[in-house]
């Protein structure tokens, strides 16, 4: 174990780290505001509205996501009509094509996520709300989605997990994160159990803290929804 290299490229690490958080960050971010109307319109009883949406997250959630970001990056390079489209600037942008191939990947499980948890929402919650008087955006807006939000976060926060393991594709496309940084490292110095160990290293301390703020908010939203035996 070349310890010596290892602390020389930290700082590299430290700054591809601080790539991959961005990555995370933009892509659970457009991902989670696009899933929400996704699922509430994948909730509507109407085929003609749900099952469009229902034909999105089943195609990204059947496909690798390292294929999804190649189309994005490479595939769509090779049309002239998108070379010559105004959104060229943008698609011929790693950093771009990277963060819209997360954020398309995680926006399909979550909005899944959001439409099971919107499901599970008691019968006898909305039905309370109406016999309020509550019109139907206000059961969904007051009941409906704050219980929906709360019975998500265990599934949710195992995406995010996930999704940030995901972003360890960017380096394919020449994005500097921390499997870039890694690849870097072993290139140098050839020492590919250094370069990738450090790599897990800083992805499982992301990782850990990431948990720990997920299961903060279990404690603090989720656990009041629990039952709770009487003595």
């Amino acid at each position: 174990m070349n310890l010596e290299a290892v602390i020389g490229y930290l700082p590299k690490y430290v700054s591809g780290s601080w790539v991959t958080l961005q990555l995370l960050v933009l892509a659970l971010a457009v991902g989670l505001a696009a899933a929400l109307p996704l699922a509430m319109l994948r909730s509507l009883p109407s085929a003609w509205v749900w099952r469009p949406v229902w034909a999105f997250t089943y195609v990204i959630r059947g496909t690798p996501l390292l294929v999804q970001l190649f189309l994005l990056y490479y595939g769509l390079a090779q049309f002239d009509w998108v070379r010559a489209g105004p959104w060229w600037p943008w698609l011929r942008s790693a950093w771009f094509c990277a963060v819209a191939a997360f954020a398309i990947n995680t926006c399909a499980y979550t909005t899944e996520i959001l439409h099971g948890a919107m499901r599970a929402v008691p019968a006898g919650e909305i039905e309370a709300a109406r016999a309020f008087g509550m019109s139907r955006w206000m059961v969904l807006r007051r009941i409906v989605l704050p219980s929906a939000f709360r019975r998500s976060l265990p599934a949710y926060s195992n995406e995010v997990v996930l999704m940030l393991h995901g972003t360890a594709l960017a380096s394919v496309v020449t994005l500097h994160d921390l499997t870039g940084v890694a690849r870097e490292f072993n290139s140098t110095y050839y020492l590919p159990f250094e370069a990738f160990i450090t790599a897990a290293v800083f992805y499982l301390l992301i990782t850990v803290v990431l948990v720990a703020l997920f299961h903060a908010a279990e404690r603090r939203w989720l656990h009041p929804l629990q039952p709770h035996a009487h003595p």
